[in-house]
């Protein structure tokens, strides 16, 4: 019965396998930039109707990179148009810079040391906030939910720490579209903008996450009422230190 089932998959397969090169990037062209404008175009739509009470021109860039980089990965594989999505300005900086729709770049006000403490606030926010949400012993989210609001904050921090140079908040949202950018064309221009910013969201989330996890252990978890089982072990071993002391006595 497996057997004739994987041969009924295979043959599936095999018909609605799209044979010519050309087509198959047109779908996946397709797929690509319908998921790339989903995301770009609504938020558009949202800070347009909203007049801008929904969101601002933030929300629009932000929701384009990200849009572009789906639409990356969704097609990547199968073709290589969507780098055209350019139309060949591959600049980094000045008014028409298309590098930060890949990576993180300081506002142009925005210093080295000010946007490395602006991460590692940043950052350390996300880990209070995702300790708290996963502590048992505290006001935990429901089970199923976590990754809901692990988003839900990834948002807000966006919207409250996001003007100064994005919000990277992750080593990895950072670095690999950099590196990627100076393979694809923008050049080495990406680490040396913003006064070599590349560094700040690679060591500066390393930073905030242990101050972060620091904080909310020693004013939140340290604090907890101890659990019936380790009342249990310390009433034992009071237990244990008596008899001691009455064996000496």
């Amino acid at each position: 019965m497996t057997t004739a089932g994987g041969k009924m998959r295979a043959k599936i397969r095999t018909h609605l396998r799209i044979g010519n090169q050309a087509a198959r990037e047109a779908a996946a062209e397709l797929l690509s930039t319908f998921v790339m404008m989903t995301f770009g175009l609504g938020s558009v739509a949202q800070v347009v109707l909203g007049r801008k009470e929904y969101g601002q021109n933030l929300s629009i860039n932000l929701s384009f990179g990200f849009g572009v980089t789906m639409g990356i990965h969704v097609a990547g594989g199968v073709s290589e148009a969507l780098l055209d999505y350019c139309g060949g300005n591959l600049t980094v900086t000045g008014p028409c810079a298309t590098a930060g729709i890949f990576a993180t770049y300081p506002a142009p006000y925005l210093s080295i040391g000010g946007g490395f403490v602006d991460q590692v606030i940043g950052t350390a926010a996300l880990l209070l906030c995702i300790l708290a949400i996963n502590d048992k012993r505290n006001s935990p989210a429901l089970n199923g939910t976590q990754g809901l609001l692990v988003g839900i904050l990834v948002a807000l921090i966006g919207m409250s720490m996001g003007m100064n140079s994005g919000y990277a908040i992750n080593p990895a949202r950072d670095l690999p579209p950099r590196i990627f950018t100076a393979m694809a064309g923008w050049g080495l221009e990406v680490f040396w903008a913003g006064n070599n910013w590349w560094w700040v969201p690679v060591v500066a989330p390393f930073v905030g996450s242990v101050i972060g996890a620091f904080i909310y252990k020693l004013l939140i978890e340290l604090h907890h009422p101890p659990e019936p089982e380790e009342t249990k072990c310390q009433l034992s071993k009071d237990i244990q230190d008596n008899d001691v002391m009455c064996q000496h006595m």
